[in-house]
């Protein structure tokens, strides 16, 4: 089958997001043909170019999510009018609906949001572009109208003219996907299937492919993305923070609500789904997929690691909370003075950098170089490396360094190093945050966070018991080999476009170059509606009438919107 991955910030540039899962599940999935419908984030991005692709990737087209030309598209009288009118009932929706769940909000409203965001839609498939109208100054009085109107919620009646402003250009970045050329026969209307890479903007292709041809969408979110901006929006005035939570709280809904299947990577995520508006029956997990084959050796080593050695592997920053792990450490050092920290990871930005260098002086001051003892002068017990250094030249090191991996986040999402550790054959000690109970399943030990003592309690249980360890870390490498191998992620996803497309008609008859219908070109119906079908089977209750096919469209082949795409092909 021909699928359309819509990817945002990520596969196929080098640097992304989910470049590494995109490129996996692609690669895994050789029997269909992919089209790429890729949006950067930057022009840093896009110059650092695409990683190799395979040969079953036919086409990649891409569009800039960071800048946006004024498209200079000059509107008629009704033009003019039509979008005044969709865009005033955008704003209505977000200056009364406020900050609350979608999943709360009323059918009505739905139904207003919905019919505005495809009004937008359909004005600029016709009139060629939506840019200039977005950022005209028709947008922020609509805007302004809608703030000062009875029944807005007080939040935005307070926005002033610069809350306005910045409301009406983040929603016209949020919409740039509206006014792309992709929405065409021989573009996403072309394939069985969509699969958003993601929930926000990569969504809105899949959306709309949707609404024009009556394409299925699969949605899959390893981070929820109302979850992001949530988190990401707290410097904003409040005003701004109620409309803008609006209006992502009811994309969320509506991408969920004409979504096919919906699949999150751990209960963590798909409780969030569901509060922003997913149906539970669409919501599917599946596990992000991890290549074992790095960790074999370490995991079935007979050799035992440092008994007395800790790790601690991620990256660097005020979530992980190794203030709190350092504190515990203190207390292990108490019970097991033999024992050793070796925290492995790098500080991304400013911020981690300066959170790193406070780790490192406050280890210094609490545990001071030792003159005598087990340590000699100048040998600190906590040490601090990076991966790829020749002490740890890969993950594996990492974890094969010591004999129990600990985890002190206070806020964490699907805890990829947890995996590592696991695939590894190590006890682990985690605190409880995020799907960490989920991916561990009782094959470690679980601590509140924030909580030193407890985390120092549990660590020592293990120092103490090698038989333990040792049972608790085959435990969880058998769990990882089953739940969490690239293998498992990709014959999941290919059940999953066989179910979605099993339950779609199909309403098209491709043809060869010769203009003889091509066989197999659309993969077979479990659903065949028609007067023919007994009406007591599920089949014949479901389907109706029947769907009558459309007009024949000719297959002509790989695109030429980006060149031809050999498997060696690198950069741009």
């Amino acid at each position: 089958m021909r699928i359309g991955l819509v990817t945002e910030g990520g596969y196929p540039y080098v640097g992304g997001d989910a470049r590494l899962w995109c490129d996996r599940l692609v690669r895994g999935l050789e029997q269909h043909e992919f089209e790429l419908y890729a949006l950067s984030r930057s022009e840093r991005q896009e110059d650092e170019g695409w990683v190799p692709l395979p040969p079953q990737v036919s086409r990649v087209r891409t569009a800039p999510l960071w800048t946006a030309e004024n498209d200079g598209v000059t509107y008629g009288r009704r033009a003019r009018r039509r979008f005044a009118e969709c865009y005033g009932e955008l704003a209505d929706v977000l200056c009364t609906g406020g900050a609350e769940a979608a999943s709360e909000q009323s059918a009505p409203e739905a139904d207003r949001f919905g019919s505005a965001l495809y009004g937008l839609a359909e004005l600029a498939r016709e009139e060629g572009g939506l840019v200039a109208a977005l950022r005209s100054e028709t947008a922020v009085r609509a805007l302004e109208r809608a703030c000062r109107a009875p029944g807005a919620l007080r939040t935005a009646r307070e926005a002033r003219v610069p809350e306005l402003l910045a409301v009406a250009a983040h929603v016209e970045r949020a919409l740039r996907p509206l006014s792309l050329d992709w929405y065409t026969d021989d573009g996403l209307g072309s394939v069985d299937l969509c699969h958003a890479a993601s929930g926000g903007p990569a969504a809105l292709p899949g959306l709309l492919a949707h609404h024009f041809f009556d394409v299925p969408l699969l949605v899959t979110e390893y981070g929820v993305r109302l979850r992001t901006h949530y988190l990401a929006a707290t410097d904003s005035s409040p005003a701004v923070r109620a409309m803008l939570a609006a209006f992502h709280g009811r994309l969320a809904a509506e991408i969920y609500g004409r979504a096919t299947l919906v699949t999150h990577g751990n209960t963590h995520a798909r409780r969030w789904q569901e509060r922003c508006g997913a149906d539970r029956a669409k919501l599917r997990t599946v596990y992000p997929g991890m290549e074992a084959a790095h960790f074999a050796e370490v995991g079935e080593s007979a050799e035992s690691a440092d008994p007395d050695t800790l790790v601690w592997a991620g990256r660097v920053e005020p979530a992980k909370d190794l203030v709190s792990l350092l504190h515990a450490f203190a207390d292990i050092r108490k019970e097991e003075p033999r024992t050793r920290l070796r925290i492995v990871g790098a500080a991304t930005g400013s911020e981690g950098a300066a959170y790193l260098g406070h780790c490192r002086a406050l280890a210094a001051q609490l545990f001071p170089d030792e003159a005598e003892g087990l340590h000699s002068v100048g040998d600190n017990p906590v040490s601090f490396v990076e991966i790829g250094s020749a002490e740890v030249p890969t993950p594996a090191d990492a974890y094969a360094s010591g004999s129990v991996t600990v985890l002190s986040s206070v806020v964490e999402g699907f805890p990829i190093s947890l995996v590592e550790a696991m695939f590894c054959g190590r006890a682990t000690v985690s605190t409880d945050v995020g799907a960490v109970v989920e991916v561990i399943g009782g094959t470690g030990l679980v601590v509140p966070p924030r909580n030193p003592r407890a985390l120092a309690e549990a660590c020592v249980s293990l120092l103490r018991d090698p038989e333990r360890r040792e049972r608790l870390g085959a435990a969880a490498r058998a769990r990882a080999l089953e739940l969490f191998t690239v293998e498992q992620n990709t014959a999941a996803f290919h059940g999953i476009y066989l179910e979605i497309v099993s339950h779609c008609p199909v309403r098209r008859v491709v043809l060869d170059d010769t203009g003889e219908p091509l066989p197999f070109a659309a993969p077979a119906e479990a659903h065949v509606p028609g007067h023919w079908t007994d009406p007591g089977v599920r089949v014949a209750a479901r389907g109706g009438s029947g769907w009558p096919p459309g007009p024949p469209v000719r297959a002509t082949g790989p695109a030429r919107d980006a060149g031809p795409v050999p498997a060696s092909e690198g950069a741009r």
